[in-house]
Order: C-alpha cells, then structure tokens, then sequence
C-alpha cells in the first residue's frame, strides 16, 4: 500500500467515524435519551476515538516519509479535530503532489537520507510486519490509557 493510499484510507475512515460520533450524540442528546442513546454515543465514540488516533499516527508516519514539515503535520493533526476536515486537506497534499511516490525504503544520495530520523524510518519500512505491529501496540496503548483516564469532562 502506498503512503497516499495509506494516508487516504484512514483520512476518510476518519470522516466515517466523525458520522458515527455526531449520530450517536444525536441519538443520545436528542433523539433517543437514556440507555439506547447512551450506547450509540458509546460505540460512535469509542470507534471514532481509536480511527482518530490511527489517523494522528498515519499523519505523522506518512509525512516523515513524504519530508513534510512540521508544520504540515501539525495542520494535518488538527484537520482530525475538525469534523470532516481530513478529506479536503488530503485533495489538498494530492493537489500539491505531497503524498506522491512510495515508501522510502533505500538509501539515496540525498543527505536528509542519513538524518536519524530517516535511517530509523527506512529500517522499520523494510521490517512491514514490525511496523505494523507497532503501530498497532501504540494505537491500543494510546487508547487504553485514555479509557484509564477517562471522557473528557468526566462522566455524562
């Protein structure tokens, strides 16, 4: 799977998820109060939550790999906090050809392919599976420790 496949699978997963997370509210704060409400909101929220953070994580490797800026992968972040935000801005890095080419796997006589970064970058993009499940420890890491915490504002 390319990067802007990657990147563009979750940004509308994403979207999806923000659906599901404003449908359950809607549910629960106005349709539907009480326990069915509370259960849609609780399912919307917990997948929108996990899709939210996937999607942070794929920001930031993606934009490692493509040599985006900091600041773009910081706008890339916030675009997940603003519903539906993910989809034009990922026709925005396709328009200003920011997610094209693959993954940077070989080294190339380029010196920003010898920066740390670039070096650990490369040697977990040539270990799929490791990545992968990295990625995966880290999004269920994330997750569970915000449950630990808790919903922001406590409990409804």
């Amino acid at each position: 799977m390319s990067p802007r496949l990657f990147y563009r699978t979750i940004a509308i997963a994403e979207a999806v998820t923000w659906t599901l997370l404003l449908t359950g509210m809607l549910l629960k704060y106005v349709l539907l109060p009480g326990n069915t409400g509370d259960l849609a909101l609780r399912v919307g929220g917990t997948l929108h939550g996990l899709v939210f953070i996937a999607y942070g994580m794929t920001a930031v490797l993606v934009g490692v790999n493509q040599r985006w800026s900091a600041r773009l992968i910081v706008a890339a972040l916030v675009t997940a906090v603003i519903p539906y935000a993910t989809i034009p801005f990922d026709r925005l890095l396709e328009r200003r050809g920011r997610l094209g080419g693959d993954w940077r796997r070989s080294v190339t006589d380029d010196p920003r392919d010898q920066t740390r970064l670039s070096v650990l970058l490369r040697w977990m993009l040539n270990r799929p599976v490791l990545l992968g499940a990295l990625f995966v420890v880290g999004l269920v890491t994330i997750m569970a420790t915000l449950l630990i915490i808790g919903p922001p504002g406590g409990r409804a």
